[in-house]
C-alpha cells in the first residue's frame, strides 16, 4: 500500500469563534504542491454517546427535535464535552442522567469514532451502560425537550431498517453494543 502524505498547514485563522460555533479557515499545501487557501474546518467539542440497557433488556432512547435537519429523531442519550475538562466516561455518565434520569450499574467503552473527519475536528466516544435504572430527576437544558422511550432490544434492528432510528452515531453504538453483548450474530 502506498504511503499517503498529510497536508501541510501553512496558515490557520478563526472566521467564526463563538461559543456555539467555531469555524477555522486553513491555508494548506497538498502533497502535489497545490495550495488551497479556503479549506474550512468546524472545530467541535467531542461527543459522549451512551447505549443504556435496562435489566429487562430495553434500550433507553431519547426522542427530540434536531434543528439542523428539522426533524424529531429517536437517538441514544449523548452530549458534548471538552476532553480537557472531563473524561469521556464522566461525560457519558452525566449525559445519561441529565437527559433520562437513568443511572448505570456499569459503563464500558465500545469505541471512539470520527463523525465527519473531512470537515469536523471532534471524536464520538461510544459507551455501553448496563443494568440502568431510573433513579434521579432529569436536568434538561433550556433548548432540550426530550421524551424518554424504552425499546425492547429485539425491535432495534427493525427500527433501523424502517428508518425510525437513523442517526449515525446511534446506529454505530447499537451494532457495536449488541455485538458485545452477544445479541447479534
Amino acid at each position: 500500500m502506498k504511503k499517503i502524505a498529510k497536508w501541510k498547514k501553512l496558515d490557520s485563522q478563526f472566521i467564526i469563534n463563538h461559543q456555539w460555533c467555531r469555524v477555522r479557515q486553513d491555508t494548506v499545501e497538498l502533497p502535489n504542491g497545490t495550495i488551497i487557501d479556503d479549506f474550512f474546518v468546524n472545530v467541535r467539542p467531542d461527543i459522549a454517546l451512551v447505549l443504556p440497557i435496562t435489566p429487562q433488556n430495553e434500550i433507553v432512547f431519547v426522542c427530540q427535535y434536531r434543528h439542523g435537519v428539522g426533524e424529531v429523531l429517536l437517538e441514544l442519550p449523548a452530549g458534548s464535552f471538552s476532553p480537557t475538562e472531563e473524561s469521556p466516561e464522566f461525560a457519558a455518565t452525566r449525559e445519561l442522567t441529565e437527559e433520562t434520569g437513568y443511572v448505570a450499574e456499569s459503563m464500558i467503552k465500545l469505541a471512539t469514532l470520527y463523525d465527519n473527519p473531512v470537515k469536523d475536528t471532534n471524536s464520538v466516544h461510544l459507551f455501553l451502560a448496563s443494568n440502568v435504572q431510573r433513579l434521579q430527576e432529569r436536568q434538561l437544558d433550556i433548548t432540550e425537550e426530550i421524551e424518554v422511550i424504552l425499546v425492547p432490544v429485539e425491535q432495534v434492528i427493525e427500527y433501523i431498517s424502517q428508518g425510525k432510528i437513523c442517526v449515525a452515531g446511534t446506529v454505530a453504538a447499537l451494532f457495536l453494543g449488541l455485538k458485545q453483548l452477544g445479541m447479534l450474530s
